[in-house]
């Protein structure tokens, strides 16, 4: 009996303490935008976009000046993140539209095991073979609402009628700024305040400063601040809740702006993505500002962490929890790589990027230009490039660059364009062999390889959406290739090479 009574009462504060341990484990929100830069928010010095509550985040809590992508292509990226992995060891999923393996575990899944509330409101594009979403969400809702197709719409209503008495995990992700543009049709100045003017947009030095460029650039900044807003409506409900100073918050993007030189590219201005942290209640200095090396692989093992639940074999990244506590301590990170695959074109691109700015990529499909996805192709921006290609800079001309260099070598501290490749300097031979060992070692150990048979290009590549010779969009069959790393079921390795 006393043994019993021992139990018992063991037993019953043990269901008394449990509350108490879910009530302080932080609540989690990733806001992520669609096809939006490093640098076009105004906390990142940004001269045109109009972001007062992204930089009110920023204020309070700390930047991060480099964070950067694994893919600069959307579900991707998506599914890298979500998955902590790499986009090759994901399997298909590497390459757009396509699929996650079902032995795959969403990290939200385990958070909602662990009693989290979970929530998706906006854009998905995370498919998975033989998905039961809801063991991965408790709610789960799409991109529309009256008046806003922004994918915003339903994120207040989320934090509203989440259960009190639970943690919560929120991917809350924007189809802004993804192009189409629909922010301009819908716009509402009363909440918005007035659009960007063409004339006051700050052109990017790998575009031509030209009319139709400009009012393009106007448009995808009026989804930006659209994407602005609403994360103020959700930090203010936060507020009223009294659950904002326990919540960890990141601000981020799936990739670089859908604009020449931007998305699909693995150079900054593609890969590279703003990284905003609040979290009063763990984050001690207020607008402090990190330099330290984080890849968005790392969010699955910081969060899973900081919510005391242990961390799958299959996560590839090592958590930033260290540096929210003092920005100063060390990083576990040394190399960031990154890769792009089939996005529309057929690719192949890999880099690496080390902490002393020193990047490097290497192209097995180099007789062809990296020219950006369909969408950017056939946009204005893109064709005031083409109508002027035999007046371009340096970082213009990059754009239609075919045959492209297969290795390419930037000290991106004296080089921020990544327009001098110093695969030749003799200054920079020993960058250059130290980071091609280190691009061995991680295709190696994490088994990705170029495969024979890719997935070949979908769209014109002189017009993007339309077929050249009829005008038509592009119809039929298209079939896949083989994914990278394929032949060495990459899908399967957990190993994530150096770090």
């Amino acid at each position: 009996m006393p043994r019993i009574s021992f139990y018992l009462s063991a037993l019953l504060l043990l269901a008394i303490a449990l509350p108490a341990v879910a009530d302080d484990r932080p609540n989690f929100i990733i806001f992520i935008a669609d096809d939006v830069s490093w640098n076009d928010f105004g906390c990142y010095g940004s001269e045109t976009a109009r972001t007062p509550n992204i930089d009110a985040l920023a204020a309070s809590g700390m930047k991060f000046t480099n964070a950067y992508l694994t893919a600069s292509s959307c579900s991707p990226s998506r599914c890298s993140i979500i998955t902590g992995r790499y986009p090759h060891n994901n399997g298909a999923a590497s390459e757009l539209h396509r699929p996650l393996p079902a032995h795959l575990v969403k990290f939200p899944k385990l958070l909602k095991a662990a009693g989290y509330y979970t929530a998706l409101a906006g854009k998905d594009h995370m498919p998975q073979d033989n998905a039961d979403e809801k063991a991965v969400w408790d709610d789960k809702r799409g991109t529309n609402v009256p008046g806003n197709s922004g994918g915003e719409g339903h994120w207040v209503d989320v934090v509203q009628k989440r259960p009190k008495d639970k943690p919560f995990f929120f991917w809350f992700a924007s189809t802004d700024a993804h192009r189409g543009w629909d922010a301009d049709k819908q716009w509402q100045a009363d909440n918005y305040g007035p659009k960007h003017n063409p004339d006051d947009v700050k052109v990017s030095p790998y575009m031509r400063n030209e009319p139709a460029t400009r009012d393009d650039l106007a448009s995808y900044h009026n989804e930006i601040t659209r994407f602005d807003y609403y994360i103020g409506q959700v930090c203010e409900e936060l507020k009223a809740q009294d659950a904002f100073d326990n919540t960890l918050i990141i601000v981020m993007a799936d990739n670089g702006r859908p604009f020449p030189r931007g998305k699909t590219r693995v150079h900054d201005s593609g890969m590279k993505t703003p990284f905003v942290v609040s979290w009063p209640k763990g984050i001690k200095d207020a607008g402090e500002t990190n330099n330290k090396l984080v890849s968005v692989i790392d969010i699955c093992p910081t969060f899973l962490g900081l919510a005391g639940v242990k961390v799958p074999e299959q996560a590839q990244g090592v958590s930033f929890a260290q540096l929210l506590e003092d920005p100063q301590n060390l990083s576990k990170r040394n190399y960031a790589f990154s890769e792009h695959n089939w996005h529309d074109y057929e690719a192949h691109g890999r880099a690496v990027r080390k902490q002393q700015g020193i990047l490097y990529i290497r192209n097995a499909r180099p007789e062809k230009a990296w020219l950006g996805p369909a969408d950017s192709v056939s946009s204005p921006s893109h064709k005031d490039i083409v109508e002027a290609k035999d007046d371009l800079t340096p970082a213009q001309a990059d754009v239609l660059l075919a045959p492209r260099p297969a290795e390419e070598l930037y000290d991106t501290s004296q080089d921020p364009l990544q327009t001098n490749n110093l695969v030749g300097s003799p200054q920079y031979a020993k960058h250059l062999a130290e980071m091609r060992q280190v691009m061995d070692r991680w295709q190696k150990e994490t088994g990705d390889s170029a495969p024979a048979n890719y997935t070949t290009d979908f769209y014109d590549r002189e017009t993007g959406y339309v077929d050249s010779k009829t005008g038509e969009r592009i119809k039929g069959d298209r079939p896949y290739g083989d994914w990278a790393g394929q032949e060495h079921g990459a899908d399967k390795i957990n190993a994530s090479g150096p770090k």
